[in-house]
Formats: structure tokens, sequence, C-alpha cells
């Protein structure tokens, strides 16, 4: 009878350690907001992205993955994707109304919603499904964390500048909102692997990904952020318009789980 493997501790504590550092770029993205430090609390979310972005790789590649690993996703995604960027937007642009407080209500209780309807229906089950089930929160939240980056830009000057922007954010957070907890089909990262076409593009996306991070990031992740909600909501349109079958019920699955964000790590 062969003798089962356990991980490590430390190979345990290793994707838990990756999850602790998003929720500390989290909370540093809240305090840098506070400060007016807007371009360092960008920074802080994006690099908590990263770290959440990784930790379920790296749990399956060390067979450490668990029950505690997957609510602890969560929490800290309520965090540094519901409540974090929020604020960063209130901080920076919505402050100036004794009421913009409820619209980071709203954007919060609608993240921590899609979170725990998330692990519902995962169930602690990995899925090979390309779609997620609603917008995910990491992409909600960077679209909202990178606007102040993309207000610094000679193209925002240039193009946007003069479009009233107060209420733009306010109708973007309850978009976002909406969305996060919907039904609409939302595309995820293709797998990485040089086996297939859909895998090569995806390493070729993730390799764009990180050259604009270091290049241009301040004109890359906002309008790509935005690029991506519009897509979902036009897909969603274009299938009802056309009475195609949603890709979710097409593969027989509530919910979208490849590995990267929001997989909670099964």
């Amino acid at each position: 009878m062969a003798r089962r493997r356990f991980p490590r501790p430390s190979m345990v504590m290793l994707p838990n350690g990756f999850t602790l550092g998003n929720l500390f770029f989290g909370i540093y993205a809240i305090v840098s907001a506070s400060r007016g430090d807007h371009m360092l609390a960008g920074w802080c979310i994006v690099l908590g992205g990263f770290c959440d972005a990784i930790d379920g790789r790296i749990a399956r590649a060390t067979n450490s993955g668990s029950p505690f690993g997957e609510e602890l996703d969560s929490l800290v995604d309520a965090i540094s994707f519901g409540l974090a960027p929020a604020l960063m937007i209130y901080f920076a642009e919505l402050n100036k109304s004794k009421w913009d407080w409820l619209f980071v209500f709203f954007y919060v209780a609608c993240a921590v919603m899609r979170l725990a309807r998330f692990n519902v229906e995962q169930a602690g089950e990995e899925t090979k499904s390309a779609y997620f089930t609603g917008l995910p929160s990491p992409a909600a939240g960077g679209t909202l964390a990178t606007y102040y980056w993309f207000s610094q830009t000679p193209l925002y000057h240039d193009l946007f500048a003069g479009w009233p922007w107060e209420t733009i954010l306010r109708w973007l957070m309850l978009t976002l909102s909406f969305l996060m907890i919907s039904s609409v089909p939302y595309r995820a990262w293709p797998r990485f692997s040089f086996r297939t076409i859909e895998g090569t593009l995806g390493i070729l996306l993730l390799f764009s990904s990180i050259v604009a991070l270091f290049v241009m990031p301040q004109a890359f992740f906002f309008p790509v952020g935005v690029s991506y909600v519009v897509l979902g909501i036009v897909m969603a349109l274009l299938r009802g318009a056309f009475d195609l079958p949603s890709p979710l019920s097409a593969e027989g699955h509530p919910e979208a789980l490849p590995t990267h964000t929001e997989d909670h790590r099964s």
C-alpha cells in the first residue's frame, strides 16, 4: 500500500504567505490613499493582485491547498479588491459630498457578496471552466485602483480632462458593483502552455502586461480594465440578441475557476 505524502509545513505556509502579502498591500493602499499618495496606493493594489494571482498556483504546485487557505483568500480579496479600491476612489475624487461614502458601501457590499457566492458555488472544487460568472473582484478593483494613474497621463489631459469624472466614477462604481454579482460571463486568463494557441496567447499576454507595468503603467491598466468590463457586457448583449447559449451553461458549471485569481486554491 502506497504511503500518502503530505506537504511539508513550510510548503503549506508559502501560499498563505503570498495571500497575507496581498492583505499587506491592500491595507497599505488604504493608508497611502488616506495620506493623499494615490500613486503609491495604485501600486499597492497592483502588487496585491500579483500576490493573489500566484498564491493558488503555488498551492497546487506544492499540493498544499486547504479549506483554510480558501477562506483566507476570500477574506483578503474582500479587503484588497473591495474596500481598498473603493476608499482610494473616495479619497481621490468622491469626498466632496457627504453622501458619496454610500458608493463605497455599495461597492464593497457587492464585492463581499460576490466572494461569498463564489465560495458557495465552488464548494471547494477546482474546475476547468474558461469563464467567470460575473466580473471578478480583482478586475473590478484593479480598474478602480488605476484610475488615478490614468488621470495623470498626457492622454487623459489631452482627450478626457473635460469630462465630468466625479459623475462618471460614481456610475463606474455602480456598474462594477452590479457586474460582480451578475451572471454575465467574463473570460478568464488562459492557462499557460506552449502546446495550445490559447495557452501561448496567455503567456504572451502575461509578458506584455509585465512589460507594460514597467514601461507605461499609468496609461495601460485603466483603459485595459475598462475594455475588459465593456467587452463582457457587449458579448452578453450579442448572445442575447442572437439567442446564443451562455458559455457558462455550455460548460455545465456555474463558476469559472482556472488557475489564477479568485480560484481560492482548491
